[in-house]
């Protein structure tokens, strides 16, 4: 998760990162930035097997959780409650996400997801691209991540997409990505070796969340699948994001919201001085874009 100075969930001191306020929900893709653009990632043979050996366990182990945190735009109202997140066995659709940015190895969560295609992983926008900026190169991911182990093996992604909104201006409200994964040696789809959560949109707000993640920062280490579970609000301090207590921090980012048994939000950020509250984007048109486009490709 991010924290909004918003933080970004890490480990490491994340520079403070101003929140871009564009989109509603129902805005388009189209509306706000264009064609969904689609980032070649490793798309050979030969570059798959390459990120999947430079992923050994010490890199994995080492690697920063990668988190936002923002500045309040004003203060939350009310006291805020808190909520303890609950370690949970490992789960085949959820799994860590590793990946290089800016020269550095970072960590996130992600979800494999029902598609067309059988190889989508949703996670947040800021564990895929710098929002703006660069996108993420060795990207991978380790579906029923725990203490290392990889019982259904290290997934690679060919196609990183995220929405123009966060590609282009780090705007919060849409901080969602989703990797298209390369079929492993035995040509095998991800969702065909793990299953993966349907995903929905539009589904309004005051929703019933469990959230999962592999939160890496202190007290966490990183090696476990947690959930925060409660009904969630929506930000009151200029986001139209879901608001849910949970004690989650960096490395959840981009862990998946659930409702209904759907996929329907991801972890994305938290406000400093907040303490144990994340949000996760809505899920809109625009979102809804983004996806088909990646369970198409």
């Amino acid at each position: 998760m991010r924290r909004i100075t918003a933080h970004v969930l890490s480990a490491a001191g994340a520079g403070a990162l101003a929140l871009s306020l564009m989109t509603a929900p129902g805005a388009s893709a189209e509306e706000q930035g264009g064609k969904v653009e689609r980032h070649p990632a490793a798309t050979t043979k030969a570059a798959q097997q390459k990120v999947i050996d430079y992923w050994t366990p010490e890199r994995m182990k080492n690697a920063t959780p990668r988190g936002q945190v923002r500045e309040n735009a004003r203060p939350a109202p009310g006291g805020g409650a808190s909520a303890e997140a609950v370690q949970v066995a490992p789960q085949k659709e959820f799994g860590k996400v590793f990946f290089t940015l800016g020269g550095s190895n970072y960590v996130c969560s992600g979800t494999a997801t029902q598609s067309t295609n059988g190889d989508v992983v949703t996670t947040a926008g800021h564990c895929l691209n710098e929002g703006p900026g660069a996108y993420a190169t060795n990207f991978a991911f380790v579906p029923a991540y725990e203490n290392n182990n990889r019982p259904y093996g290290t997934w690679v992604a060919e196609t990183l997409i995220t929405t123009n909104e966060w590609k282009n201006s780090g705007d919060f409200n849409h901080d969602v990505g989703f990797a298209v994964m390369a079929e492993n040696a035995s040509g095998q789809s991800l969702t065909d070796v793990v299953g993966g959560y349907p995903i929905a949109f539009n589904l309004g707000y005051g929703l019933q969340f469990d959230a999962y993640g592999y939160p890496a920062a202190s007290p966490y280490n990183g090696q476990l699948l947690w959930k925060c579970s409660g009904v969630a609000g929506q930000d009151s301090r200029g986001t139209t994001d879901h608001r849910l207590p949970c004690s989650m921090t960096g490395g959840s980012s981009g862990g998946g919201w659930i409702t209904g048994g759907k996929l329907n939000s991801v972890n994305s950020f938290g406000y400093r001085g907040e303490k144990d509250v994340m949000y996760g984007p809505y899920f809109g048109n625009v979102e809804q874009t983004v996806y088909t486009t990646a369970a198409a490709s």
